[in-house]
């Protein structure tokens, strides 16, 4: 049995989620008590026309504030009968959060009488900091859109070939901000820019000419290698400690030249020597 269980606050995009699973055959249960977690896996199991079952629940602050705080208990209950199970947990800045209710003009669910929409988004905070602690994955939203976020879901949710660890290698540029979702980060804006070159400026890093460019420069070489000797000692101890999504960002100032090469290049020597790497190019 699989078992993805989504959280986050509200706004964040859990509906979202949800619909990309059950397209991809997960059986999809929103506002899910969590106290019911445990019932839920052993009926589950028990059915036997369910050979390989797929089951997605979303668990979020309409919770009883009793079954939130219980949740690590809950969770290793269920981790407990050999599940493979995974806690998804969506966030945004609390800016973007503020915009989107007021642009879609829906009530927050912990809004009151009393209680303006900035209180509640603090109140879910708290109320979801067991679950969000637990996280094996954590994806900010607050710069995707519908379909970015769905493609991401796509990425590290459902392309995952075989069990264990999940490795994202991904470039980006700074200039529209470091993903903070990012377990380790490395910054390559020291090296030469082919943006300088105007013959370059329009390609990317997945082309020809930059490459090219980039691989004839000495500190583009070595910064590889030292990035490289680093991840090949140190990931396969991240996946000995059973952590199930670990995203590398090589950022660079725009991310369309030399962390897309880079990530390129990094991507495809640990996909020689480790199982399930992932390559994506946020800014391109």
């Amino acid at each position: 049995m699989r078992l993805i269980i989504v959280s986050g606050r509200s706004g964040s995009g859990k509906s979202t989620a949800l619909d990309v699973l059950e397209d991809h055959g997960f059986y999809c249960i929103d506002n899910l008590p969590a106290g019911l977690l445990p019932q839920l896996t052993e009926n589950v199991l028990l059915k036997a026309e369910l050979q390989q079952p797929k089951v997605a629940v979303s668990i979020d602050a309409r919770n009883l504030p009793g079954h939130l705080s219980r949740f690590p208990a809950l969770l290793e209950d269920v981790r407990s009968k050999r599940i493979q199970c995974n806690v998804v947990y969506l966030d945004a800045d609390e800016d973007i959060l503020l915009k989107r209710f007021s642009e879609t003009r829906r009530r927050h669910p912990l809004t009151t009488a009393d209680r303006s929409l900035a209180e509640a988004i603090r109140v879910e905070t708290d109320l979801l900091g067991p679950i969000a602690d637990l996280a094996d994955l954590k994806i900010n939203t607050s710069n995707l859109n519908l379909y970015q976020l769905r493609d991401s879901l796509k990425l590290r949710l459902l392309n995952q070939p075989e069990p264990g660890t999940a490795f994202l290698v991904e470039s980006f540029g700074f200039k529209r901000g470091m993903p903070v979702d990012a377990d380790l980060v490395f910054d390559v804006r020291c090296l030469p820019n082919p943006y300088w070159n105007c013959e370059l400026r329009d390609h990317s890093g997945l082309e020809q000419p930059v490459i090219d460019y980039l691989a004839a420069q000495p500190d583009v070489e070595e910064m590889f290698q030292d990035i490289a000797s680093y991840l090949l000692k140190w990931l396969p101890r991240f996946a000995a400690s059973n952590r199930a999504y670990v995203t590398i960002a090589i950022g660079c100032t725009g991310g369309h030249h030399r962390s897309v090469y880079l990530t390129e290049r990094l991507g495809a020597l640990l996909q020689q020597t480790l199982k399930n790497v992932q390559v994506r190019h946020r800014d391109l």
